[in-house]
Order: structure tokens, then C-alpha cells, then sequence
């Protein structure tokens, strides 16, 4: 078995130290992965960093927990909300919660909006998990000076 070698532009690094800011993976992964100017997220809960406890209340204020999740995960990256080109969202009761996640998400997200996915998930113990991938902003350009 070999060892695949990393690819240009993959930041991925398994040393790394977790940032105090950004929302504690609950399983073996990666909150992120950068592939070139994308940034890939993991699926993020409704849990506090501070205190890895689901927070109080029902979906609004759970889809409004991760998605401060992900804008700290962002933010490690340089990037905003603004910068997410695609949501993938995952409902406990899709027909029930829907209206008051989307209450929540367009709190978050402004027109043009990220292309989106949401779908009905058995999930565990918690109502809304979301992952993202946001284009990174590009690196300013370097001026010769002449």
C-alpha cells in the first residue's frame, strides 16, 4: 500500500492544533479541507464550542448555532458567508422545521445566495447538521515596483 502523495493547494494538515475558536469535531475528521481556492467543510451541529453542549431551543436556534459554527471555520480560512457557493443541510423533520431553519439561514446568507440542498436526515440528538464549500477569496496581486 502506498501513501498517497498530497495534491497542490491541499492544506490539510494532520498536526495541526485545534483553533480555540472553531467548533471541536465530535468524531475522527477534519472540520475543513482546502483543495486549491475551495474550502471544504465537515458537517457542524448545533454544539457551542465553549462548551460542546447543544444549545437550547428548536431549530431556529439551532440552524443559528451552526452557522456561527461555520462562519468561525470561515474566518480561520479568511473567508465569509459571503464567500459559500454551496449549503448542504440535513433536517431531522424536514415538513416541520423548514420554515423556521430558513428563517434562521437567510440571516446569514444574502442574495446572490449559495446554491442549496436540503434534505430530511436521521440525525442524532440534534434537529439541523450543515456543510458548506466556500471559493476563497483570491490572493491580492502583487505590484512590481518599477
Amino acid at each position: 500500500m502506498t501513501t498517497p502523495t498530497p495534491h497542490e493547494g491541499d492544506t490539510h494538515d494532520p498536526h495541526r492544533r485545534h483553533h480555540p475558536e472553531r467548533p471541536r469535531p465530535r468524531q475522527a475528521l477534519q472540520p475543513r479541507r482546502r483543495r486549491g481556492r475551495f474550502l471544504f467543510t465537515a458537517g457542524f451541529g448545533p454544539q457551542d464550542p465553549a462548551t460542546g453542549e447543544v444549545v437550547a431551543g428548536g431549530v431556529y436556534e439551532q440552524t443559528q448555532q451552526v452557522l456561527r459554527n461555520i462562519q468561525k471555520v470561515l474566518a480561520t480560512s479568511g473567508a465569509t458567508m459571503d464567500d459559500v457557493v454551496k449549503v448542504t443541510a440535513h433536517l431531522e423533520h424536514l415538513d416541520r422545521d423548514f420554515a423556521e431553519y430558513n428563517r434562521a439561514y437567510a440571516e446569514f446568507f444574502t442574495a446572490p445566495y449559495p446554491v442549496r440542498t436540503t434534505v430530511g436526515s436521521r440525525l442524532a440528538d440534534i434537529l439541523v447538521e450543515i456543510d458548506v464549500v466556500a471559493q476563497l477569496p483570491a490572493a491580492p496581486a502583487s505590484h512590481a515596483q518599477g
